[in-house]
């Protein structure tokens, strides 16, 4: 059995190979960033054959900067950018079409003639979600209905459709396994979270045969051995977790009430409920955290898809910064005096609200507003949406209650500053974790286990170790009123007001 575990990190604008030893430590790390494609207005899309060959140069690189065989690898995790679909053909494993990226918002027609037809509380009673661009099906759809010939095929049985994970699982086996794991599969809007299979009813609405569909596996199992060819020997591929999931085990909130919060393009918050699925009464998602062993522990989530996007506005938009770490020095300098704020609804507003037609806004606006008060707003909105993600958790289920630390990582949470101001824009402590590598940790954690190379649950949660506690400094009737300012910049933004 080899000494290491690799975790392939493929994410929405780059595909990463890390190699872990027995320690957990990282031994060596390769990336590689691909294409953003925008065919249209609202449209996001990429090449997901190019995805591939990224993903198989990054191993090559990650094994050949660690000095290692891929006889050495005891096992491969795989965590990725959820929600992406890739439609392919069963023979060459060629992709019909580019991925449709989960930010793509061309299929809001059709969530809307769903919802007018009265059919989203089916939806959300089954998988969990809403009816949004955002999730899988709807995307599925659309490949179906305007590729040529692409229905026609899937109903001969000529094409296979999934997430990113099943895409590499399938190309990574030389087609000999056609698998994604549960935390995925929730994130499709036809994966019933209650029975734990496909929902033929919801499918049918859909228009998607269920034979285009991947098994569902537990996110540590067994989906597979590589080809040998690819990197000089087969690999098992022994861990699935779409990257959200993949972070929640990373940071180890295996307990009802762990709250954890990435913050990479886009912001996803996901809190532990447990055994108990907690359907949500505000708009949030009731979603797999993992299932492990056949046993699913459940989460609610709210998903924010302006982050980290916001600061690569100010940079690659505005022309504010050269460089994403500088942002928060700017924001350092902003004047106390001038309360601006921005609400990043460049792609529509995620969670709580779920409006797909607002759009950008800033507030608050002087002669005397320059970059540093806009790098301050670009920062501060971050965490003022993960405060609305809070409340509505706490409204939501009262285990929330004890989600009084929240544990944060992701790119941007190497900014001092912005851990400071998200403590104290929530009023509770923020953990940053020494390994911020927590995306990939869970997925290598994952395969590492069911490898039998890396620790169990209780030994890995106790493993994590603290970088740094941010404590609320603010004081309370001043963030009580940046607040109002936040939320009233929002009932300014939203499509319906």
């Amino acid at each position: 059995m080899g000494d290491y575990v690799l975790a392939i990190d493929q994410g929405t604008t780059s595909s990463r190979a890390i190699v872990f030893d027995r320690r957990m430590g990282v031994v060596a790390v390769a990336q590689k960033e691909f294409r953003q494609h925008f065919p249209a207005s609202g449209w996001v899309e990429h090449d997901a054959e190019e995805i591939w060959k990224g993903v198989v140069a990054v191993v090559r690189a990650a094994l050949r900067k660690a000095g290692i065989a891929a006889t050495e690898i005891a096992a491969i995790g795989i965590t990725n950018q959820r929600e992406t679909v890739v439609v392919w053909d069963r023979q060459t494993g060629r992709p019909i079409h580019n991925a449709i990226v989960w930010q793509d918002r061309r299929t809001a027609p059709l969530c809307q003639r769903l919802r007018k037809r009265g059919l989203e509380p089916l939806f959300s009673r089954r998988t969990g979600l809403l009816l949004d661009p955002y999730f899988s099906g709807t995307k599925i759809a659309w490949l179906l209905a305007n590729v040529p010939g692409a229905r026609a095929r899937a109903r001969r049985g000529e094409l296979l459709a999934g997430t990113i994970d099943s895409f590499l699982v399938w190309r990574l086996t030389g087609g000999r396994v056609h698998a994604t794991d549960a935390t995925n599969a929730s994130r499709t809007l036809v994966y019933n979270i209650v029975s734990g299979a496909w929902d033929d009813e919801l499918l049918g609405l859909l228009g998607i045969p269920a034979a285009l569909l991947p098994r569902v596996l537990d996110c540590a199992d067994d989906f597979g051995v590589t080809e040998r060819g690819l990197f000089g020997a087969a690999i098992p591929i022994r861990g699935v977790a779409g990257d959200q999931q993949a972070a929640t085990v990373g940071q180890a909130c295996f307990s009802p009430g762990a709250l954890k919060s990435t913050y990479g393009t886009g912001c996803f918050a996901v809190l532990n409920t447990g055994g108990k699925l907690v359907r949500s009464k505000n708009r949030l998602l009731s979603t797999i955290a993992y299932r492990l062993d056949g046993r699913v522990t459940y989460a609610l989530e709210g998903s924010i898809f302006i982050a980290g996007a916001a600061v690569q506005w100010l940079r690659d938009g505005m022309g504010l910064i050269r460089k994403a770490g500088e942002t928060g020095e700017l924001a350092q300098r902003a004047d106390p005096a001038q309360e601006v704020f921005l609400v990043p609804a460049f792609v529509g507003l995620g969670a709580p609200h779920w409006d797909s037609a607002a759009r950008g806004a800033l507030f608050g606006l002087t002669r005397n507003t320059g970059p540093a008060e806009l790098a301050r707003a670009a920062l501060e909105s971050v965490a003022f949406q993960t405060l609305d993600l809070l409340e509505a958790m706490r409204r939501d289920w009262p285990g929330a209650a004890s989600a009084m630390v929240l544990r944060a990582d992701g790119g941007m949470v190497a900014s001092d500053w912005t851990m400071q101001a998200l403590a104290d824009i929530l009023a509770v402590p923020v953990d940053r974790p020494k390994i911020l590598e927590t995306t990939a940790l869970g997925a290598a954690w994952l395969a590492g286990s069911k490898a039998g190379v890396w620790p169990g649950m209780e030994e890995f949660a106790r493993g994590w170790a603290l970088d740094r506690r941010f404590e609320p400094a603010m004081d309370e009737a001043q963030r009580r009123r940046r607040v109002r300012g936040w939320r009233d910049a929002v009932r300014r933004t939203l499509s319906s007001t």
